[in-house]
Parts: C-alpha cells; sequence; structure tokens
C-alpha cells in the first residue's frame, strides 16, 4: 500500500505541476455537455434517458483522452521504465495508475455534474448517481489503464485505444447509461440490478487487468 500510495501521489503532483489531464478533461466534457444540451430534446418523456446518454458520452469521451495518455506519457519521459525495473511487480504499478485515473476521472465528474444538473434540470447530485458514476468510471479506467500500457509503445495508439477500449466497455457503458436514466426517473429500485452489473463489471475487468499488466509490461 504504501507504493501504491507513492506511485498515486507521484502522479497528482506531476498533475498538480503540468495540468496535463484533468484540465483538458473536464473542457472536453463541459462542451460535450453544453452542445448536447442544445442538440436534445429535454421537453419529452426522454428527458431523462437523452439526458443520461448525453453525460456519459462525455464521461467516456473525457476519459478517453487522459487514458490514451497516462501510460504513453510515462514511456516518453523515461520513467516506466524506471519504474519496471523497482523492486516491485506490475500489479503495483496498475494499482497505482489506476487509482490515479479514477481520481482524475472523479475529479472532472465532480466539475461536469453539477454544469449539468443546471442545464438539464435534473437530480445528478443524487447518491445514487454519484455511486454509478464512479463505479462506471473504475471498469472504465480499469480497462482503459491495462489498454493504455499495450498501446504506449505504438506510433497510433490514438486509433488503437479506442478500438480496443470500446468494443469491452459496452455492457459498463449501457448498464451505467440504464441505471443513471432510472435514478433521474426515481426509479431507484430498478436502477440496483443495473448497478450491480457495474460492480461485476468492475470486479472481473479490474481483476483481469491487475493479472495482465505484469505481461503487457514485460512485452
Amino acid at each position: 500500500m504504501r507504493r501504491i500510495g507513492a506511485l498515486i501521489w507521484k502522479d497528482l503532483t506531476v498533475e498538480f505541476r503540468g495540468r496535463e489531464f484533468v484540465g483538458a478533461m473536464a473542457v472536453f466534457a463541459l462542451i460535450t455537455i453544453v452542445t448536447l444540451n442544445f442538440a436534445f430534446d429535454l421537453s419529452g418523456e426522454q428527458k431523462e434517458a437523452s439526458g443520461a446518454g448525453g453525460l456519459w458520452i462525455a464521461f467516456l469521451f473525457a476519459a478517453m483522452l487522459g487514458l490514451g495518455r497516462s501510460l504513453a506519457i510515462e514511456r516518453e519521459r523515461g520513467t516506466l521504465e524506471a519504474l519496471t525495473l523497482c523492486p516491485i511487480d506490475g500489479g503495483v504499478i496498475f494499482a497505482g495508475k489506476l487509482i490515479s485515473n479514477v481520481l482524475f476521472i472523479a475529479v472532472v465528474q465532480a466539475i461536469s455534474l453539477p454544469v449539468f444538473a443546471a442545464l438539464y434540470d435534473l437530480p445528478a447530485l443524487s447518491p445514487m448517481v454519484l455511486a454509478i458514476a464512479i463505479a462506471g468510471s473504475l471498469g472504465i479506467a480499469g480497462l482503459g489503464t491495462l489498454f493504455s500500457a499495450l498501446v504506449s509503445t505504438t506510433r497510433a495508439r490514438e486509433i488503437l485505444m479506442p478500438l480496443l477500449l470500446f468494443p469491452l466497455a459496452i455492457p459498463v457503458v449501457i448498464a451505467t447509461v440504464q441505471a443513471t436514466t432510472l435514478e433521474l426517473q426515481g426509479n431507484s429500485g430498478d436502477a440496483w440490478p443495473w448497478f450491480n452489473l457495474i460492480v461485476v463489471f468492475d470486479v472481473i475487468f479490474v481483476t483481469m487487468s491487475y493479472l495482465l499488466f505484469d505481461v503487457v509490461l514485460e512485452d
């Protein structure tokens, strides 16, 4: 845990000094939310579904913006090679990068959700919506961290990253949109099965990514 904490502190310090990820991700998410606010019909019965879909489109593409660079920038600076030479296994590096990525996405969500709630006039700051946002981000960040390490040495990583991530992330994206829609409609009871699906997805794919990360680093 101490080593994981050191990695997280390093990432947070670098981000605080350079502001390379969170600022761009937040601006992208806000632009997407504002644009979709004018594109969707928010006066009909599908207001909640349209809002939830627009919200997760913003989160997904903003997360992609940060995840695609999270390991590539480590390789460019030579810090990833230094980390692999340390007496720690790949799972520790994965856990540190995963938590850092989730924290970055959470900051973007904390900035975006109040704006979304104001524009769409929906209860987007309820505890259940916040739980869905964090759980969904964990699953996306788990896969994204693994694939970021996988494509970090390729020239076409900006193209390969979404091609690898999107197909596998479809279940968690569908579940998050459905759960968020039902919660915004006030059907919290119906949202729980979808939330449980998100948790199961997180457990399976985060564990799989943890186990495979060492192999990816070696390759």
